[in-house]
């Protein structure tokens, strides 16, 4: 593309020069000093502007940014076309298409310059294409999963890693034994080395295979938190190894100040995420007056964290992950729903971007000349690392199963060790190490395992899922109903725990959203956007996931219905109401209690006309089914204890069954007693005055005396 352009501007050019006739050239010992001289005679340089000119190219002014801007155009053109492409998204990945991309354009361009393409240098990938990825994956990621399987997570991201890395580079230290001509300058650490970047599982290329196959909810999280925490475990290693290599000799000591710095560098970019999570919280507080630029400070305090914890040589990863799920649930209370919608758009296009320019990039640096090939380590590299993945992942699952509830299938491990796709960050790190003979050696090697993870397993995974019939995503929206059951249920399991005195992670979540909701949310959210109802909580949570569009299900539409859409204002306005009417009732909805109880107002005249039916009803000669039916409920009012409430109906209505008519009750009663009569008769008064027979329901509390 250079090229081209290069090639116009030197077609113009002249042409630009012809325009300016020869009278008025200046003459040479006039011209300033910084304009020299190009023939030995002292006559004008062709370069020398001749006079005005009307048109006139000046690429090298603005040669990076319309660069930059055609490979995003050519990015986003290459995935329009993707999504447009009939049954191919169905069968290719969206990452192939891309790396393929890459590879035809890395082609043209090596064929029109005769030498390589520009390649993707490990600074532009680590400072400005993968924070955007994993800020993205950290703002939405799913916390109730994910802390749910924190420790199955990190088993298999630390664990498993170092299972790995320490396999793959001994196994390939003994391969360089057995073939001691052409690999016998490769040391223990180089091996080492090779193997923390090779071990480096990227969740861009898996989390654009996973979201295709809608793959079930503990499966996404296992596979997309390993891989996310798999880099920032694999980028330690990789510095600590390179650190080794820089030093004359390694001795134990050294050795366990490796292990420390692990350790401090995980738990330091931890805190510095968290730290700017905070900070980018309360600063949200104060924005109510400048909305605008509310959504901009999401951005600038994830980057700052992760640039930091880069300058202090922690990990940024750890860190911008952390600030991300920090800051969420207190910067969505505190914007406004605009606000929000921008944060979510922008980081969904951000990300979607960064990871297709890191495919396209792959493809066009395979495009090199400083390959070198080894069958014997090449082909041992492609299998040492299924094989190390696949009896991590069974032996991991085998000791992380006795402790899970919901134990790890055979079905979802085998997917967990056959999704273990390689991607840029190895690709970066290989470009990182120093150069000594056999690193092109490590460069082909890691682009070939790039190539086959991504076109082999990324192509084959989704018929497999469909082969293993493992179980799918749900597709639909969770209702309130569903949230307020799971949180009622880990109210109960909480109090459970609490009960046996068993500190389990029920046990600690309700100890946190104590405090969450006692000190963190008083002082992180402002008081006019501190809803005072969970369940109105829980009714914006659901609508901003609705928004969002986390789940691309399909809306299920009557086709027999054909009333029109509703409008952006009326939407807003059905919501509006929904809010303001699901508050008042909490707020008005008194709450009944053994010591509170509802007192009626017209308690005494009730209780006084339920007193009058009990002595009717042992005056009075009833048939033996309706005697054996008033006993029955008068054994039964009369067993109530204080803290029992009973509901009372009319004294007609307590005397004839519901589906029994008025009139065939009446002649069920005597009337040879004039009292009865007079009962009768005002019974019958209080009918014809009302209309019908109501029943007047009120709550009476019942004494334990009462006869």
């Amino acid at each position: 593309m250079a090229a081209i352009w290069t090639l116009s501007f030197y077609l113009v050019w002249p042409a630009c020069l012809a325009l300016t006739p020869p009278a008025e050239l200046p003459h040479p010992h006039n011209l300033p000093p910084e304009l020299g001289l190009n023939r030995s005679d002292g006559s004008l340089s062709v370069d020398l502007p001749l006079a005005l000119r009307v048109f006139s190219v000046d690429y090298h002014h603005v040669q990076a940014p319309f660069e930059i801007v055609l490979w995003i155009m050519l990015a986003s053109l290459a995935k329009l076309g993707f999504h447009w492409s009939g049954r191919v998204p169905a069968v290719v990945p969206e990452s192939c298409l891309l790396i393929m991309v890459g590879l035809l354009v890395g082609g043209v361009i090596y064929g029109v310059r005769h030498s390589a393409p520009p390649t993707l240098s490990a600074d532009a990938f680590f400072l400005f294409l993968l924070p955007p990825i994993v800020l993205d994956a950290g703002y939405f990621l799913p916390g109730r999963l994910f802390f749910e399987n924190l420790g199955t997570i990190l088993w298999y991201a630390v664990l498993g890693t170092l299972w790995n890395v320490l396999g793959i580079g001994l196994s390939l230290y003994g391969v360089c034994l057995l073939a001691p001509d052409s690999l016998g300058d490769l040391s223990l650490l180089h091996c080492l080395l090779f193997g923390s970047l090779i071990a480096a599982v990227d969740p861009v290329a898996v989390l654009s295979v996973f979201q295709e196959m809608h793959v079930n909810d503990q499966l996404h999280i296992l596979v997309f938190g390993e891989s996310l925490l798999n880099d920032a475990v694999t980028v330690v290693l990789y510095k600590l190894f390179e650190s080794f290599l820089r030093l004359p000799s390694v001795s134990g000591l050294d050795v366990f100040l490796g292990g420390c710095r692990v350790v401090v560098v995980g738990l330091g970019g931890l805190f510095v995420g968290l730290f700017f999570g905070l900070v980018a919280a309360l600063t949200s507080r104060f924005t109510s007056r400048a909305q605008v630029i509310a959504p901009l400070f999401v951005f600038l305090y994830s980057y700052l964290s992760y640039l930091t914890s880069e300058m202090l040589h922690l990990s940024g990863i750890m860190a911008i992950v952390t600030c991300a799920v920090t800051m969420k649930q207190y910067v969505e209370a505190n914007v406004s729903e605009r606000s929000n919608t921008s944060i979510q758009y922008f980081l969904k296009m951000w990300s979607s971007v960064s990871e297709t320019l890191i495919f396209i990039f792959l493809g066009v640096s395979t495009i090199q000349d400083v390959h070198m090939w080894s069958w014997p380590f090449v082909c041992s590299t492609l299998l040492l690392c299924l094989v190390w993945r696949a009896s991590g992942v069974l032996l991991l699952t085998a000791v992380v199963n006795k402790l899970r509830r919901n134990t790890v299938t055979f079905r979802d491990q085998f997917i967990i060790a056959y999704g273990g796709l390689r991607g840029a960050i190895c690709f970066s790190l290989v470009f990182l190490i120093d150069d000594f003979p056999k690193k092109r050696l490590f460069i082909t090697t890691t682009i070939v395992v790039i190539l086959f993870t991504v076109f082999v397993q990324g192509m084959t995974i989704k018929p497999l899922v469909e082969l293993l019939d493992v179980k799918r995503k749900k597709r639909a929206l969770p209702t309130v109903s569903e949230e307020i059951h799971s949180r009622l249920i880990d109210h109960l399991l909480a109090g459970i725990e609490d009960v046996v005195g068993y500190w389990g992670q029920h046990y600690w979540k309700d100890k946190f959203e104590q405090f969450n909701r006692k000190y963190l949310r008083r002082f992180l959210i402002r008081e006019d956007n501190q809803a005072s109802s969970s369940i109105l909580r829980v009714y914006q949570e659901l609508e901003r996931r609705e928004q969002r569009g986390d789940e691309e299900a399909p809306s299920i539409v009557d086709p027999r219905s054909h009333s029109r859409p509703l409008l952006p204002e009326e939407m807003d306005s059905i919501r509006r109401i929904l809010s303001r009417n699901l508050q008042n009732f909490n707020n008005k909805t008194p709450a009944y209690s053994r010591h509170t109880l509802h007192q009626d107002a017209n308690r005494d005249r009730v209780r006084k006309s339920l007193h009058r039916h009990q002595s009717l009803g042992e005056r009075y000669t009833f048939t033996q089914v309706e005697e054996a039916e008033f006993s029955g409920s008068h054994r039964a009012r009369k067993g109530l204890s204080r803290s029992h409430t009973v509901c009372s109906i009319s004294p007609l209505a307590v005397l004839q069954e519901p589906s029994v008519p008025a009139a065939s009750a009446r002649t069920t009663i005597p009337t040879s007693s004039p009292a009865a009569r007079e009962e009768q008769s005002a019974a019958q008064h209080q009918t014809s005055v009302g209309g019908a027979t109501k029943k007047q329901l009120s709550f009476v509390l019942e004494n334990e005396n009462q006869q």
